[in-house]
């Protein structure tokens, strides 16, 4: 595994898209991330269909056409520099093949930004794009308009990457599930979607050489062990540098989890950082995919070779 074309950093007055490849997007929260994508000197603009919802099928945004033309388009027009998802939910694994990745290949490298299920999108920009992306927040999420932490790190690795070279689990977290030091490319995302996307035409072939982020959302710790051992039974584990695990909001008490994740991770015998702070949690980080780096599961750090952006 070999490190990503890494797109341009942003610079004050940069045009950004709004795209919505999931589910619906809450209107209110949506000028709230709008306002303070303003407020750090960027032009803002949304997609045409970005406040739609689909007819029949409520928790998409709009029709599975609509979604993709949003993304293909704001992917395509040069005046804009980065794409940040509304929000996540549901949906990108409907779309992904019908966008013309050939098309959206001539545009050139620009900053993609979202998390949790387009974790899809991630890996397909990472296949067909060969370029580094973003796992951070979604510019309409609760996170991102209410919490600090989120904003600053997100503004950071778009503006100033050589900032946040070194990333570090929030205070309380980042502690050595198993021990050790690993180095290899960043990947990942949501784990439910990772395993979603086993054998898929977009997704990669496997982790081998890879730093694996993964975490999740809503999910029991038997439905967290089936995904694990999915990946596990595929052989897309095979090879695994280290890995580090996020947040795992409404997924029952983190002490009943652990378990489950030594059982499941220990065997590989690599490195793995627990509670380091990034998915669906309060204050997320934003994590780079697609760059070469060293985990350090004992000191609790991520620390990138060079900034995701140029």
């Amino acid at each position: 595994m070999t490190a990503l074309v890494r797109p341009y950093r942003l610079a004050p007055g940069a045009r950004v898209a709004v795209v919505a490849p999931s589910g619906p997007v809450s209107e209110e929260r949506l000028e709230a991330g709008l306002d303070i994508l303003r407020g750090w000197d960027l032009d803002p603009v949304v997609a045409p269909h970005v406040l739609d919802r689909h007819g029949e099928l409520g928790y998409l945004a709009g029709t599975d056409t609509d979604r993709a033309a949003d993304l293909q388009n704001a992917w395509c027009d040069p005046s804009v520099a980065a794409v940040l998802c509304a929000r996540g939910g549901y949906g990108v694994q409907r779309i992904v093949d019908l966008l013309d990745w050939d098309a959206m290949r001539a545009a050139g490298p620009k900053v993609f930004v979202g998390f949790s299920d387009p974790t899809v999108l991630h890996q397909a920009f990472a296949t067909r794009l060969g370029l580094v992306t973003l796992y951070g927040p979604a510019a309409a999420g609760a996170d991102f308009v209410k919490n600090t932490r989120t904003q600053e790190h997100l503004r950071a690795t778009l503006f100033h990457p050589e900032s946040v070279r070194t990333l570090r689990a929030a205070p309380g977290g980042g502690g050595a599930l198993v021990p050790g030091r690993a180095r290899g490319v960043t990947l990942g995302g949501c784990l439910a979607l990772l395993a979603a996307d086993l054998g898929t035409p977009h997704a990669p072939a496997s982790a081998r050489g890879g730093l694996l982020v993964i975490e999740d959302v809503g999910e029991q710790a038997y439905r967290i062990d089936r995904m694990l051992t999915q990946l596990l039974r595929s052989g897309w584990l095979d090879g695994v540098a280290g890995i580090a695990l996020g947040s795992w909001s409404g997924c029952g008490p983190y002490e009943k989890l652990r378990p489950v994740f030594v059982d499941r991770l220990g065997g590989l015998g690599v490195p793995v950082v627990e509670e380091f702070g990034f998915g669906h949690c309060e204050g997320a980080l934003t994590i780079p995919l697609g760059v070469a780096a060293e985990l350090d599961a004992d000191a609790g750090t991520l620390t990138l070779d060079e900034p995701a952006l140029r």
